[in-house]
């Protein structure tokens, strides 16, 4: 029984690696997906055709959404402006989810491609919420900006 409560201890007092596996995870994603796109335009176009987005020009969305999964993707692995990141990829979530696979939620074969979007949309906006956290480059700035001394000016 001491083993387990240990282990249980360990495991709360541990639970922000957790979340920096996630954002790593997810960074990593989002950059091989970014890579897929611009090797792959063709089937980017493909998704936003299908999509009906008359509000915004299809090159537009493309230019938006190949350097923010790349640009961000690597931003989110490797923990640098995170919240930053993360909020830039989130309207490419929404707009997949809203304007892409949500109009075929009733083909079974494209509801994988909607929950998995959901999925990443959630892990994208608690990342927002959470933060960095530990092994990230924004908690090493963090940390050496509260680790040196105030320079006092004389009265």
């Amino acid at each position: 029984m001491k083993n387990i409560n240990d282990c249980r201890r360990w495991i709360e007092s541990h639970m922000d690696i957790v979340i920096d596996l996630v954002r790593m995870y997810l960074g990593v994603g989002l950059f091989v997906k970014g890579i897929y796109f611009l090797m792959h335009q063709g089937e980017l176009k493909k998704l936003l055709e299908g999509a009906d987005n008359l509000a915004f020009g299809q090159g537009a969305v493309a230019h938006y959404i190949i350097p923010v999964h790349l640009v961000g993707g690597l931003l989110l692995a490797i923990g640098l402006l995170t919240r930053l990141a993360a909020l830039a990829q989130i309207p490419i979530l929404i707009g997949a989810i809203f304007y892409i696979w949500l109009p075929e939620v009733l083909v079974f074969e494209q509801r994988q491609n909607l929950e998995f979007s959901a999925l990443v949309l959630f892990l994208l906006t608690l990342i927002f919420v959470y933060g960095a956290g530990r092994f990230s480059v924004d908690y090493l700035i963090t940390r050496k900006e509260s680790r040196q001394p105030q320079a006092h000016s004389p009265a």
